[in-house]
């Protein structure tokens, strides 16, 4: 009996030293990659910085692609795989089409900038390297820099079935935005904040076209809509337009990360209605108007959003590896 009581014991400590690393990974933390590879900031900022100097779309690219990917199994970087023929990965479904490549290609570029130091080749998951490239354009194109917590496994599917039903839609009301971000742990102040990257986005106009030409009988140009901003629009996006067409989702200041959204929202300039309906809504309008004048205020509540968003779905242990490319499975 103790013997088999001390193959029990030897069975349950193999366990726990098994489920260690596991538990460890669970884990984000600055400096994450001290020991591993003690560079890879400076690594990945260097090669986000010479993308950023190649194309400014580089910036609401990368944002999106994060923002993407955190929304749909986790921030594990499975909207970067690329589908094969039996498996049509998560990039494919309809609402990441519009997915600008240069969003892509910013972050392979900067893991094989990474992989190509020798002590930090495949030690560093995509993930990770998408929530620092994050963070890099975001400070490029004016916005607040932050501390990003690192430790993310990359993931093992992707599949445009996930897609469904879990992103945001141009079209969607304070209730449908609020219930999809509390899906993911984030509050109703974090969805007003990460909205603000809007500042930087840009838009087909086939996403808004309703708003313009079509939005009800007795309205065919959306109410809510700036009359000025509305013939803008119109003149911008003919009703044949060509659908490559994109127009700057900030009307004022589209290549600088700013509060400035809110004071467009203030005067009927929200682009889509997701947009808008911060301010229509009497829930949301106090924090617009609040963030239209003070930058400062707005800075530290997107910091708090976007670090929560960065710990949506985080995969460890057996569940996630580091891919050797980004854009294919091990």
């Amino acid at each position: 009996m103790a013997r088999f009581i001390d193959v029990l014991l030897v069975l349950s400590l193999s366990l726990s030293f098994c489920l260690l690393p596991e538990t460890a990974s669970a884990q984000l933390r600055r400096n994450f990659y001290a020991k591993t590879c003690p560079n890879v900031e400076s690594i990945v900022r260097n090669a986000v910085t010479q993308k950023f100097r190649q194309t400014f779309v580089t910036v609401p690219a990368t944002i999106r692609l994060f923002f993407h990917d955190c929304f749909v199994q986790g921030c594990d970087a499975s909207v970067i795989i690329q589908s094969t023929g039996s498996n049509k990965a998560e990039k494919d479904h309809p609402d990441n089409l519009s997915l600008a490549g240069d969003g892509f290609d910013t972050v392979i570029k900067a893991k094989q900038a990474v992989d190509a130091v020798p002590g930090c080749r495949n030690k560093v998951s995509c993930a990770d390297i998408l929530a620092m490239a994050t963070r890099d354009v975001i400070a490029l194109s004016g916005g607040p820099s932050y501390a990003v917590e690192l430790g993310r496994l990359d993931g093992l599917s992707s599949t445009a079935a996930s897609v469904n039903g879990k992103l945001p839609q141009p079209t969607f009301n304070l209730n449908q935005l609020n219930s999809l971000f509390a899906a993911n742990g984030l509050s109703q102040t974090d969805m007003i904040a990460l909205s603000g990257a809007h500042s930087v986005g840009f838009s087909h106009c086939s996403k808004f076209s309703n708003r313009i030409y079509s939005f009800s009988r007795q309205s065919p140009v959306d109410p809510t809509l700036n009359r000025a901003y509305a013939t803008q629009l119109q003149q911008m996006c003919p009703r044949n337009v060509d659908p490559r067409i994109a127009i700057n989702m900030d009307p004022n200041t589209p290549r600088r990360f700013d509060n400035v959204y809110y004071n467009n929202l203030q005067q009927g300039k929200g682009l889509f209605t997701s947009d808008q309906v911060l301010f229509t809504d009497q829930r949301s309008r106090p924090l617009v108007n609040a963030w239209a004048t003070n930058s400062q205020a707005f800075n530290n509540a997107f910091v708090t959003a976007i670090t929560k968003l960065g710990r949506v779905g985080v995969n460890t242990g057996k569940n996630g590896n580091i891919r050797r490319r980004c854009d294919a499975f091990n």
